[in-house]
């Protein structure tokens, strides 16, 4: 009796100390980062989403196989925590000891036997999926390349054996006599173990051994999880519950100071030489970036939904955040040490090893450079840098993202990829001065012409020539008339570029149908600024910002909010949830919310059938950014004999068109164009029609399916074409046809 209390204290004080000594360390060093403020804020939202993402599994189980295995997982681990508490009773006070009061309820005892087999067989599951999607065979299509194996299979093995153990402990103690639930068919695992062991006297033996291995097995895991990547078991209710609301999608956080409070680049006087813009190196990071870093599951979700990486290219989302908390962790002792650069010598880089080794070294095209150690090589390292720089974050993965958001919609923990990978092209862009030449073009387009064309501002209006009837204008300082219930924002592409401008025109006739009155700024329109605040010039963003916001609020109507329609998603998530930052609150909707509404109220019935094939595909800033999936399938269902199908690909996992992040004004060198990896997805269903609901999709896909044409791939007369065109053509009745004609 004294010797296994002795031995149980013993372990447990080690177990505590040696554990308790890394969540310091981390804890420490989590704290060390910049300040966010607003984190805390809106205490029972948070609570209820840490409850649907935890005690839930809601975003797990959107992947269905994997996400039930770790559902049952995750539940047994909570529920076989009172298996240990019965253990240490056991060990510390008495052979039989129970849980006072429900510690002998047949009930419990069943559920933690369920549990208890529910947990092998999710571990069953784990281990076939890998062995399914091992690297090794898969190479970057596996979700796991680039992932620590060898600590994922020591994680698994390590969980068997806290099950395999414990069901030996209670078919020996039920054997013995010391089972507190008895000799009952309910606890129906450690009936079939009992009845395996025999009923040999031995068992009281067994039951002791089982009980000391148990807990040893118990706090040994304990100790792995915190120096391994299942530190998340415990950081990812953190992190949801600290997560940016209602989620890391849509808006972009402003730069801010070193304070957390957001930047005014049109307030000079509150900039100094020392600001820094962005993140530059890794203790620019607030302290939410280094719970993000040391939350990450290495799961692979975002990675096998980043269209970037599905497309050869070196942005891999997990191993960016991969290579941020190693940095972090390589780094600490001279953030959170007291460690110097003159307690060092001078640095001496190793060369990155060869592939097979850390998770950097199993990505050599990728530019994911490793420097081991901890030393000053590890200080002089730059954050963003290539391969010869030994740069953390290589620029070809940097600009590479789309910012089409998959990474941030499948992470299972919040992690919130988009704004560190932002915020390190801010500082790129801001301070280095440091960014792909073409994109250089676009800016100054935008700072001297106000549209990343570079065209006149006239020429925005000659979308309105040719039309049926009057297309109204109000100017800065002219209160929007009564009788005007939208101002159509038509955006720089919808004015501009040809093929967007048939968009527009084909939405102001279906407006005008409908009996819909609206007005456009024309001239007086300046481009949103969204493809330069995703490349990261927020300079720009908000001189363009600041400009559009005051022609808006000078025509706001008295008494009513100012309501506004776009064709384009990114001027439509700019607008209603970027805008507010700098001080324009409105009233937004997408233009196909507007036509689903006016079809669903019957003041557009389609009657003309469109006998056609036709599959959508979802702008990334209208889908997942702003979760408005529905308004343009209810828009295509509506149409007489319209059929349509889905891409595998489609929603909240939808493919990206290429476009976003600025990416459409930069040329796509490596890898395959992901333009054209989706519109062989569109292609493969043979539709008539590929429909979409943006002006940048629409660009990409047409030039992609012209490629197609060109080289015989795809037939002549498929069309792409936006939701609006295709909602015309059912309006428009064709003329009488004789049979001479």
């Amino acid at each position: 009796m004294a010797l296994r209390i002795i031995l149980t204290l013993l372990m447990t004080v080690a177990t505590a100390a040696i554990a308790g000594r890394r969540v310091f360390w981390l804890v420490k060093l989590i704290r060390s980062g910049a300040a966010d403020p607003g984190r805390g804020k809106d205490v029972g939202t948070r609570v209820v989403t840490d409850a649907e993402e935890v005690l839930g599994q809601k975003r797990l189980l959107k992947w269905s196989i994997p996400g039930l295995a770790h559902f049952f997982t995750f539940w047994g681990f909570l529920v076989l925590n009172l298996t240990i508490l019965e253990a240490y009773g056991a060990l510390l006070i008495n052979r039989d000891f129970h849980i006072p009061l429900v510690g002998k309820w047949q009930l419990l005892g069943f559920l933690e036997d369920f549990f208890g087999v529910a947990v092998l067989v999710g571990l069953a599951t784990f281990a076939i999926l890998r062995v399914r999607n091992a690297p090794e065979r898969k190479k970057r299509d596996s979700r796991f390349y680039g992932s620590h194996a060898g600590p994922a299979w020591v994680i698994l093995g390590m969980i068997t054996l806290v099950i395999v153990t414990l069901f030996l402990l209670r078919g020996a103690q039920m054997n013995a006599g010391e089972f507190s639930y008895g000799h009952s068919k309910w606890t129906f695992a450690s009936y079939l173990t009992a009845k395996a062991l025999g009923t040999g006297a031995y068992n009281a033996g067994l039951a002791t051994i089982f009980l000391l291995a148990q807990v040893a097995v118990v706090l040994a895991f304990l100790i792995i999880v915190t120096y391994s990547k299942h530190l998340h078991i415990a950081t990812a209710p953190i992190n949801i519950y600290f997560k940016r609301l209602p989620k890391a999608l849509g808006a972009l956080p402003p730069v801010k100071d070193a304070e957390g409070k957001p930047i005014d680049f049109m307030d000079a006087e509150n900039l100094s030489e020392d600001t820094v813009f962005g993140k530059g190196k890794i203790e620019d990071f607030t302290w939410k970036g280094y719970l993000d870093f040391a939350t990450c599951t290495e799961c692979g979700r975002c990675q096998s939904q980043c269209p970037a990486w599905n497309t050869g290219k070196p942005l891999s989302p997990k191993l960016v955040i991969m290579d941020l908390r190693d940095h972090l962790f390589a780094k600490a002792p001279y953030l959170i040490g007291g460690k110097t650069v003159a307690d060092d010598a001078m640095p001496n880089f190793s060369t990155p090893a060869a592939e097979g080794g850390s998770h950097g070294t199993h990505v050599p095209e990728a530019g994911y450079p490793r420097v081991e150690g901890s030393g000053i090589e590890q200080v002089q390292r730059p954050l963003v840098g290539d391969f010869a720089s030994h740069g953390v974050i290589d620029p070809d993965v940097l600009w590479s993202c789309t910012t089409c958001g998959a990474c941030v919609e499948q992470c299972p923990v919040d992690i919130e990829h988009i704004d560190h990978i932002i915020d390190m092209r801010r500082y790129q862009v801001l301070i280095e001065s440091s960014f792909p030449s073409e994109a250089g073009t676009m800016l100054r387009n935008l700072e001297n012409k106000g549209n990343p064309w570079g065209l006149p501002a006239r020429n925005r209006e000659e979308w309105t020539e040719g039309l049926g009837f009057d297309v109204r204008r109000v100017s800065p300082g002219e209160s929007l008339p009564d009788d005007v219930e939208y101002l159509f924002w038509v955006g720089c592409a919808g004015a501009l570029e040809d093929r967007s401008k048939k968009v527009t025109k084909a939405f102001a006739e279906l407006l005008n149908v409908a009996g819909v009155e609206f007005a456009i700024m024309g001239a007086n329109e300046t481009c949103t600024g969204d493809s330069a605040r995703r490349l990261g010039n927020e300079f720009v963003f908000q001189m363009l910002g600041a400009e559009n916001v005051e022609k808006l609020n000078s025509i706001k109507p008295e008494g009513r909010p100012l309501k506004i329609v776009a064709t384009c998603p990114h001027c439509f998530n700019t607008i209603a949830n970027e805008y507010p930052q700098l001080g324009g609150d409105y009233e937004v909707v997408h233009h196909t919310q507007l036509l689903a509404k006016l079809v669903e109220d019957g003041q557009l019935t389609p009657v003309e059938p469109v006998a056609k094939n036709v599959t959508y595909h979802d702008p990334c800033y209208l889908g997942r950014h702003n979760k408005i999936y529905t308004p343009p399938r209810d828009v295509l269902g509506a149409i007489p004999a319209l059929k349509s199908q889905e891409m595998h690909r489609c929603k909240d996992r939808g493919f990206c068109c290429g476009a976003g992040g600025a990416r459409f004004w930069m040329e796509e060198k490596i890898g395959k164009r992901i333009n054209t990896e989706r519109t062989e997805e569109a292609l493969g269903l043979d539709p008539d029609l590929i429909s979409t609901a943006c002006p940048f999709c629409m660009v990409m896909l047409s030039d992609a399916v012209n490629e197609k044409k060109s080289d015989g791939s795809a037939k002549e007369h498929v069309q792409v074409l936006d939701v609006a065109q295709i909602l015309q053509q059912s309006m428009t009745r064709p003329a009488t046809v004789t049979a001479t004609d």
